[in-house]
């Protein structure tokens, strides 16, 4: 199932630091041979200041060569540079942990920093020693204290970029200690900040995106291609992530950027939506309740820019309406789901609620249902088959329609026919949204055009 692996797509959308642990995850599989992980594992933690962890994996990969004599020079220079900056961070520290100071401290931040000034002669330049503190803690591996820097950093910067590149270091930190409550904060406040201004780029310790600050929309576009890549961590740990992702991914503006740059986040978006649909209720919102609907249409739309099992399965089932390829796909997408470093854990509740979404559209079109056919096509045995369908029918609002005669061995469908105006109303439904999507791409366009006219640059987020 390599060819389904996207851990080589996602790499580049990533800090360096959230990729060990997907490489980690791949050196437990079997995708790709032990080796050629631990090869990628290595060049990955020379970038940072990680040597003893550098040079167990240079031993495990080289274990007849002597250790090369850069791993001792370069951990006394991350000693030595280390002592140096919290030297210079703890000088600010000592000043806004005492109690006087922090009561005295309010939400301006320019009046703070005059304060600061003037009582205890606290500079922007010993400000910023406690971002170059937790950037260089980052590298060094000791994320949470990493975070707390940045934290107390933004606290009292008025650095714009700086700031952001906090943001970034700080949701990354908040990550890979698993800290998931506070990640969803961090996550929300750098979503806030990208879409309210023109972020800068994911540079804490990113590669440089100085080519994309001529131009503002593209620059906007990278830094929430960036946070898709990174929310699929909080997402798929919190314990309301599925339905969060589906809110976030849905809404315009992240819609149209994975349709314009990163497809392949199309498998979450598919997965999130599939595992909520045994959930969906009134209490959740009407993007959530009808998001496959739309997510089906994008897979449509997209399937020419990517396209796997977990889409095949859904395009097959509304679509074409063909179950018994929806049935091979769905075994395909099982294996997926297990392989997938952020999809494993949810192996059993994807082909639970898969399985509802295939009993769902086969007793839509048939009154008499044979239970061993439909077992088929769960890919269950009779036994098994004849328990889930017994159970479900028991749990869902199919129980008022469906009876099910075990001698005949059949399920009888009897569903009074929807009233006139209620299929009216199902056919106008979001009518006035499409209406409004329209006239904004309407609108976006005749700006690029102008744009273009007057000879400046104009790009057109997700414009079709």
């Amino acid at each position: 199932m390599s060819e389904y692996d996207l851990t080589q797509t996602i790499i580049p959308y990533c800090d360096r630091h959230l990729v060990f642990p997907l490489l980690a995850h791949l050196a437990e599989s079997d995708l790709f041979p032990v080796e050629q992980v631990q090869a990628a594992q290595y060049e990955l933690a020379r970038g940072t200041n990680m040597v003893d962890y550098a040079l167990s994996l240079f031993e495990a990969l080289n274990p007849d060569e002597p250790v090369p004599a850069e791993f001792s020079g370069k951990r006394e220079n991350a000693v030595s540079t280390n002592e140096r900056l919290q030297l210079e961070a703890q000088a600010v520290l000592n000043v806004i942990e005492n109690p006087d100071v922090a009561q005295a401290l309010r939400q301006d931040k320019n009046q703070n920093l005059q304060y600061l000034k003037e009582h205890y002669n606290v500079t922007l330049e010993q400000i910023n020693a406690l971002y170059n503190f937790g950037q260089f803690q980052y590298t060094y591996g000791n994320y949470s204290g990493s975070a707390d820097y940045l934290y107390h950093f933004r606290v009292l910067s008025t650095d714009q970029d700086l700031n952001m590149s906090a943001h970034w270091g700080k949701l990354a930190c908040d990550i890979l200690t698993g800290k998931w409550e506070v990640a969803l904060e961090e996550l929300n406040t750098l979503r806030e900040a990208i879409d309210s201004r023109t972020p800068s780029a994911p540079t804490f310790s990113s590669p440089s995106t100085a080519n994309l600050a001529a131009d503002p929309s593209l620059m906007q576009l990278h830094a929430r291609t960036w946070l898709l890549h990174w929310s699929l961590f909080v997402y798929f740990n919190h314990t309301q992530g599925r339905t969060l992702l589906l809110e976030t991914f849905l809404t315009p503006n992240y819609l149209n950027t994975i349709q314009t740059s990163c497809p392949w986040i199309l498998r979450y978006l598919t997965t999130a939506a599939i595992l909520s649909r045994k959930s969906s209720s009134g209490l959740l919102s009407s993007r959530v309740r009808h998001a496959l609907r739309e997510i089906v249409k994008v897979i449509q739309m997209e399937e020419y820019q990517y396209q796997d099992p977990i889409t095949s399965f859904l395009k097959q089932l509304y679509v074409e309406f063909d179950f018994e390829a929806a049935q091979k796909e769905l075994g395909k997408a099982e294996q997926v789901v297990a392989n997938d470093f952020f999809l494993g854990d949810f192996r059993e509740d994807f082909l639970d609620n898969a399985r509802y979404l295939i009993s769902e559209a086969y007793c839509r079109i048939h009154q008499r249902i044979d239970i061993g056919d439909l077992s088929d096509r769960l890919n269950l045995s009779r036994d098994e088959g004849e328990k889930w369908i017994v159970n479900l029918i028991r749990e869902t609002r199919m129980g008022a329609d469906a009876k099910i005669d075990l001698e005949k061995n059949v399920i009888e469908i009897n569903r009074p026919p929807q009233p006139i105006y209620q299929t009216v109303i199902e056919k106008t439904r979001g009518l006035a949204i499409r209406t409004q999507t329209v006239g904004a791409a309407i609108a976006r366009s005749q700006q690029a055009i102008t744009a273009q006219n007057e000879g400046q640059p104009a790009v057109v987020e997700g414009a079709r």
